[in-house]
């Protein structure tokens, strides 16, 4: 399961995986063309969209309909650092989602696998080949 990161020019920095071209680019502030979102933008991406597809899975499971629920992720950074230090799931539920299941639903979404991998980071290593 490998992924191959290329450089089709400029500040455009892709992902191949699994059949998949994921590009990125930065911001014309950084030098790029604004073509494809930043690296950090689909950080954020994925776990937003993780945690969305778990919500989708347990409300499709319950016959819930979907179409006005919405995620949104508020970002808390550090004054000093600059770093994400929390990440708000603010999840909006229409009012005839049932009570009996808003439990259930936060235990759905902490099953999503980047949160998880967050929770307990893989260890990462760097290694140059000529």
């Amino acid at each position: 399961m490998d992924m191959e990161i290329n450089f089709p020019g400029g500040k455009k920095v892709n992902a191949e995986y699994k059949g998949f071209t994921i590009k990125t680019d930065q911001s014309t502030r950084e030098g790029g063309d604004a073509s494809a979102p930043e690296p950090f933008t689909l950080f954020l991406a994925s776990i937003g969209t993780c945690a969305g597809i778990y919500v989708l899975n347990f409300c499709q499971n319950r016959n819930i309909p979907s179409d006005e629920i919405k995620i949104f992720l508020k970002l808390k950074k550090n004054k000093d650092t600059h770093m994400i230090e929390n990440i708000i799931f603010d999840i909006n539920l229409p009012k005839s989602f049932p009570d009996s299941y808003l439990k259930a639903m936060i235990r759905a979404i902490n099953l999503c696998t980047v949160k998880k991998h967050l929770d307990k980071p893989p260890k990462l290593e760097i290694s140059l080949k000529k």
